[in-house]
C-alpha cells in the first residue's frame, strides 16, 4: 500500500500544485478580509474534493458509457498532463491548468470564487480529474483504492493550508520562488505524463 500511496500522493500533489494555486488565490482575493479568504478556501477545497470523489468512483463508468477505453484515456490523459507540465516548466499559463486572462477578469468581479475558478479548474482541474480516474482504474483491491483516497485527502489538506497562508507564501517566495517550484514540479509531471502514455500504448497494443 505504501508504494501506491506515495505514487498517488506525488502525482496529485504535482498536478494540484498547492503553492501555485495559493499564489493565484492570493491575487484574486487581495482586497478580501482574512475571514472571507478562509471561508472561500474551505468551500473551494470541499467542492474540489467532491468533484475528485465523483470522478474517482464514477469516472470509469462514465467512460464505458461513452465507449472510451481506459487505455485511450491513459494516452489522452498523458498528452494533457504533458501540456500541463510544459506550461509549468515555461511558467506561461495557457489555460490547461490555470485560468485565462478573461476568466481572471471575470473572477475578480465575483463575490465568491470558491466554485469557479478555485475548485475548478485551479484545484480539481482537467489534469487532476483525469489523474484520479487513471489511478483508480489501475488500482486493485480496497487497499489500493483506499490509498488513493487518503493521498487525495492529504493533498487537499495541504492545499487548504497553503490557501490559508497564501498572502504569506507570496511575500516569502515572490514570483521567482513560485516559478522555480512550479518548474521543478513540471519536470516531475512530464515524467508521469510519459508513463501514462506508455501504459496506455502497452494496454492498447495487444488488442490492436
Amino acid at each position: 500500500m505504501s508504494t501506491g500511496l506515495i505514487y498517488s500522493f506525488v502525482t496529485l500533489f504535482v498536478i494540484v500544485d498547492p503553492v501555485g494555486t495559493a499564489t493565484l488565490f492570493a491575487g484574486l482575493t487581495h482586497d478580501w478580509t482574512p475571514a472571507e479568504r478562509r471561508a472561500s478556501a474551505i468551500r473551494g477545497v470541499v467542492v474540489a474534493g467532491l468533484l475528485l470523489l465523483f470522478f474517482a468512483f464514477g469516472g470509469e463508468f462514465l467512460l464505458r458509457a461513452l465507449g472510451v477505453s481506459l487505455a485511450a484515456l491513459r494516452i489522452a490523459g498523458g498528452i494533457l498532463l504533458f501540456l500541463l507540465a510544459t506550461e509549468m516548466v515555461l511558467a506561461k499559463p495557457s489555460g490547461v491548468r490555470g485560468i485565462t486572462y478573461s476568466e481572471r477578469e471575470e473572477a475578480t468581479h465575483r463575490d465568491d470564487i470558491a466554485v469557479f475558478p478555485l475548485a475548478f479548474p485551479l484545484i480539481a482541474g482537467p489534469g487532476a480529474l483525469t489523474s484520479v480516474v487513471l489511478l483508480m482504474g489501475a488500482a486493485h483491491g480496497v487497499t489500493q483504492i483506499g490509498g488513493i483516497v487518503v493521498a487525495g485527502a492529504v493533498v487537499l489538506g495541504l492545499t487548504l493550508l497553503a490557501l490559508f497562508s497564501a498572502t504569506r507564501l507570496v511575500a516569502l517566495l515572490g514570483v521567482t520562488g513560485t516559478n522555480v517550484i512550479g518548474r521543478v514540479l513540471g519536470v516531475v509531471l512530464a515524467a508521469f505524463a510519459a508513463q501514462f502514455v506508455l501504459d496506455g500504448v502497452l494496454a492498447w497494443w495487444p488488442h490492436s
